[in-house]
């Protein structure tokens, strides 16, 4: 009884919290930090975790998703919220492994089975079919959702991916424009085409890079994305300005492409070789291993005639990476 009143308490303190009179941008990013404080309360709250482990899974932090969700479904495993919420970790991290989107995809047919109409559960499904290469079974699950609900916009862009790995390119970019159609605010489905608009060198994908960043400007992949493909069409200045930003980051992957394309622009583009130095060696001190960093670095010290260091500087980029070509050619032409 005494745990049903623990749930009882923080499903009305999360309601305080959440949708309060207190409704600013300001109140809505301070969210996690409250939930945080009430877990420490109430650490067996199932509703607490899944309100959490939701807002950090919404902003890409699948390692705090993954806390709360472990927690959630170990607690309640019965709870098709706390499975979904872990089948969808698990089927989303960057190192997800063949075994976690099998677990994952377990747990997706166990919620389809209680709730054959869950689209979430559906295109979940299908996503990890896509990751195993069985698109025959992904757009089965697609279809199945679209019959519930032709307007979801998540089974377009789940279909637009799809025709991405299989090459299709002009389905792929049709699937995205229809989630844009069905939600204009959706930046992924903008980001997507961008990203395939980049891959043939067309410069609309600055467009859409572009408006995915105003929707969602916190998120520094497009910004990286954009940045690069303005470099990549000449628009220096842009690019720059976008660089500068990301190495003012707190990110380490972002603050060293922030520093070695602003290196690269001033060795290759402006042909200020002591400026690309300066930025090349900023760069290595935030990401020691960054292979492409020591060889440009290395092309410095070769143009400027300090054999020595150039050597030195392609040993540390074959020292990272054996198998990197170009500072291994360097290096013998060199010797």
């Amino acid at each position: 009884m005494r745990f049903s009143i623990h749930i009882v308490s923080a499903a009305s303190l999360i309601m305080l919290v959440l949708i309060g009179c207190d409704d600013s941008p300001e109140a809505i990013a301070d969210a996690p930090r409250n939930l945080d404080s009430l877990i420490v309360q109430f650490p067996d709250s199932v509703d607490l975790l899944l309100e959490h482990g939701n807002l950090e899974f919404d902003r890409y932090r699948y390692d705090s998703a993954m806390n709360d969700a472990a927690r959630a479904f170990r607690l309640d495993s019965n709870n098709l919220d706390s499975r979904m919420l872990f089948a969808e970790v698990l089927n989303n991290r960057e190192e997800r492994t063949f075994k976690d989107v099998a677990t994952s995809q377990r747990n997706y047919k166990v919620i389809i089975k209680k709730q054959p109409n869950n689209i979430r559960g559906l295109i979940g499904l299908a996503a990890t079919y896509s990751y195993q290469q069985d698109f025959d079974k992904t757009f089965q699950y697609v279809n199945e959702a679209l019959r519930i609900d032709p307007k979801y916009r998540n089974a377009y862009v789940l279909k637009g991916t799809t025709y991405r790995q299989i090459g299709n390119m002009d389905l792929a970019k049709s699937s995205y424009q229809t989630a844009i159609q069905q939600d204009p605010e959706f930046f992924e489905a903008y980001f997507f085409l961008g990203q395939v608009y980049q891959s043939e060198n067309d410069p609309i994908c600055i467009e859409y890079f572009t408006t995915a960043l105003e929707l969602k400007p916190e998120y520094q992949e497009i910004k990286y994305q954009l940045a690069f493909s303005k470099q990549l069409h000449g628009q220096l200045d842009g690019a720059v300005n976008l660089y500068r930003e990301m190495a003012a980051d707190t990110v380490d992957f972002y603050i060293n492409r922030g520093l070695f394309h602003q290196g690269y622009i001033k060795q290759f583009e402006i042909k200020d070789i002591d400026s690309a130095e300066y930025f090349y060696r900023s760069a290595l001190k935030t990401e020691p291993r960054h292979v492409e960093s020591w060889h440009n670095l290395g092309l410095c010290y070769k143009e400027k005639g300090d054999k020595t260091k150039a050597l030195q500087s392609f040993a540390k980029a074959l020292q990272y990476n054996p198998d990197f070509e170009l500072s291994r050619k360097e290096a013998e032409s060199m010797r």
